[in-house]
């Protein structure tokens, strides 16, 4: 039943994508933050911009991996690589619009990047093949 693999799909996916959206809003308000407390330092607050990218790109794959291991499906090369690099692009290019006071990635990108990873999800077989 390929559908059952979906549905974690959809699940894992939504859950991951709020956790590193969470994390990149919450990273780049700490690098405004910092770049906000400098004088006149134009590097200040790079290193939290770049470490928050590099966590989120990181923590993304992994959290799909341990998302359907979880739920006892395995075979998930193809959702976590695709899945993770897809992240990393669509994440890369709405940096700006989430690093804004109050910003996020548009809520189409998200769907799209959901519906994707749930397409994705149904790559493998499932655990009762």
């Amino acid at each position: 039943m390929r559908y059952v693999r979906h549905v974690k799909g959809v699940v894992t996916v939504t859950v991951a994508t709020a956790a590193c959206h969470t994390l990149m809003s919450a990273g780049f308000a700490g690098a405004r933050e910092s770049a906000a407390e400098s004088d006149d330092d134009m590097w200040a607050g790079a290193f939290e911009f770049l470490l928050t990218t590099a966590a989120s790109w990181v923590l993304m794959p992994l959290l799909l991996w341990v998302g359907m291991r979880m739920m006892g499906e395995t075979h998930n090369a193809v959702f976590v690589a695709v899945g993770g690099l897809f992240w990393s692009g669509a994440s890369g290019y709405f940096t700006d619009d989430i690093d804004r006071v109050g910003g996020h990635i548009p809520f189409l990108a998200l769907a799209a990047y959901i519906l994707l990873g749930t397409g994705l999800a149904g790559a493998g077989p499932s655990h009762r093949d």
